[in-house]
């Protein structure tokens, strides 16, 4: 399976946000896309989603346009995982979880035994199995944020996109929820195409990255090619140090650190 952008631009009314993306990202690879603020990276997932008409270009899926395609198709093919979200009303977690499922049941029915199974499987998955019966109104931020994730695996997607999927959480749980896509990846041969704002997550779990900077994708490659100190630094304007790992150890652990200003 491949998801292919060609040509992509991206934007709102007359304003174009993104101009001309080219990539393309297959099951099995993690894609991480890093930039700074404001630089389109939710713009352009919303338009993979189809949530906003693309300027330019165009989103394949195996060599289709996407362009015909339905809300609830796209749904079977992407699930997508947003920064933050607030329900406005209390529901139990297990609910929210099935949500993910609509894509899968038809308007008139109701979820399932199966559905269900799979949700709780999703819930198991994310090991917060017992926050089931729980308001989500009620939950924090971050425990919020793996509800969300579960309910987009729950979907059973092959593309996942994910919008900065650690915001949120803890220290500890970015370094599992990290673990975690980089299994999920090869476990159930997904393509997962992510943002961040740390370069050391796309050290931690990216097959490739690429750097977006004034509306351009001006690098993708392997991110030990592509994460180096000056093109970190010309992202983001401010001096870093890619710090390597132990070679005997963990020679292939990478940590970037900004400098003193």
């Amino acid at each position: 399976m491949i998801l292919e952008l060609r040509g992509l631009s991206c934007g709102y009314g007359r304003r174009t946000v993104l101009s001309e993306v080219d990539l393309s990202i297959t099951a099995g690879e993690n894609l991480c896309l890093l930039g700074p603020n404001g630089v389109g990276k939710t713009t352009l997932f919303r338009t993979i989603l189809g949530a906003i008409a693309p300027m330019g270009g165009e989103v394949l899926v195996d060599g289709k346009s996407l362009a015909g395609f339905s809300r609830r198709q796209r749904a079977r093919l992407m699930a997508y995982v947003p920064q933050a979200h607030t329900a406005p009303f209390p529901f139990h977690v297990i609910d929210v979880v099935l949500t993910g499922r609509t894509a899968h049941i038809s308007l008139t029915a109701s979820p399932s035994r199966h559905d269900e199974a799979v949700a709780r499987a999703a819930l198991e998955r994310m090991d917060i199995a017992d926050l089931a019966d729980r308001p989500y109104t009620e939950l924090s931020g971050g425990e919020r944020q793996l509800v969300l994730i579960a309910r987009a695996l729950a979907q059973e997607p092959r593309v996942l996109i994910m919008d900065e999927p650690s915001s949120h959480l803890d220290f500890g749980n970015q370094a599992r929820l990290l673990s975690l896509i980089k299994t999920l990846v090869h476990e159930r041969d997904l393509a997962v195409l992510m943002s961040s704002h740390f370069p050391n997550h796309a050290f931690a779990c990216a097959s490739r990255v690429g750097l977006i900077k004034e509306g351009r994708l001006v690098a993708l490659g392997d991110p030990a090619d592509v994460l180096t100190e000056s093109s970190l630094e010309d992202i983001y304007g401010i001096p870093v140090r890619i710090l390597a790992g132990d070679p005997e150890t963990d020679p292939a652990l990478k940590v970037c650190a900004a400098r003193a200003l």
